[in-house]
């Protein structure tokens, strides 16, 4: 059998679609149980970006000692949008549950990149959802979540077309036909989970303010300078040494 390790995870699979797994990484020489990273990949939503886009990351925290859990989910375009994508999120986070006591639950952060930003910090709320919402009833919370360039406020980027109507193809209308599912779909910043936003400031991809809510709320926000959207994961950059502060930070 081959050895565990970036080369070679463990396939967890969440559904029948091709595209509902995730790749599980156990940090080579650590001790259990092992605190979990849960990685989710941008691209708007849309088909042509896949969770390798993940993979240099997942490399840094692997070293770093921690458990990854890389998400491969439904997109527009190959069955994704709302619900799929939200549904998908849920089911492979709450599939660590099934796997072994080397982890540790109540040790788990969620770390997305632009589209897979807005994931993550609504993965972090889906406690605060109602009864039979998409993601409702979580089986894993986590203690913190951080969106890299995530699209957080839905509405506004709707409005503003951003990503050539990213959002509006992603929720199946725009936020004037579709209100409750708009407000389904968007994070919450009431959820007692610790939430995070690292921008850098030459993003001009997903632009400042479609990354925060409007009010922020109680959100740590964290501004790089000179910096852009794909420099958010590159794990050389400023902006990855901001998210390893913060996931560190007690």
């Amino acid at each position: 059998m081959a050895k565990e390790g970036i080369d070679h995870p463990r396939l967890i699979t969440y559904g029948d679609d091709r595209s509902q797994f995730a790749d599980l990484y156990r940090p080579p020489g650590a001790t259990a149980p092992f605190p979990v990273v849960v990685l989710i990949h941008g691209g708007f939503w849309r088909a042509q970006y896949g969770l390798d886009l993940m993979h240099p990351l997942a490399e840094d925290l692997l070293a770093r000692g921690y458990a990854v859990l890389n998400i491969e989910y439904r997109r527009v375009g190959i069955g994704g949008g709302y619900p799929e994508t939200l549904l998908d999120v849920a089911a492979a986070i709450d599939a660590l549950a099934t796997e072994s006591a080397e982890l540790d639950l109540d040790n788990v952060v969620i770390i997305g990149h632009s589209a897979g930003g807005h994931l993550a910090l609504w993965a972090a709320g889906r406690a605060e959802l109602p009864a039979g919402a998409p993601g409702a009833d979580p089986v894993v919370v986590p203690r913190l979540a951080i969106g890299l360039g995530p699209v957080f406020d839905l509405v506004a980027a709707d409005a503003a077309t951003l990503g050539s109507f990213a959002v509006t193809e992603f929720m199946g209308g725009t936020s004037g036909e579709l209100p409750d599912e708009y407000a389904i779909a968007t994070p919450s910043t009431s959820t007692g989970v610790r939430l995070a936003v690292v921008r850098g400031e030459l993003d001009d991809i997903v632009p400042a303010q479609f990354a925060v809510p409007t009010p922020i709320g109680d959100v740590t926000v964290v501004d790089i300078a000179d910096e852009d959207h794909f420099d958010l994961i590159d794990p050389a950059s400023n902006s990855w040494a901001a998210v390893i502060e913060l996931l560190t930070r007690t």
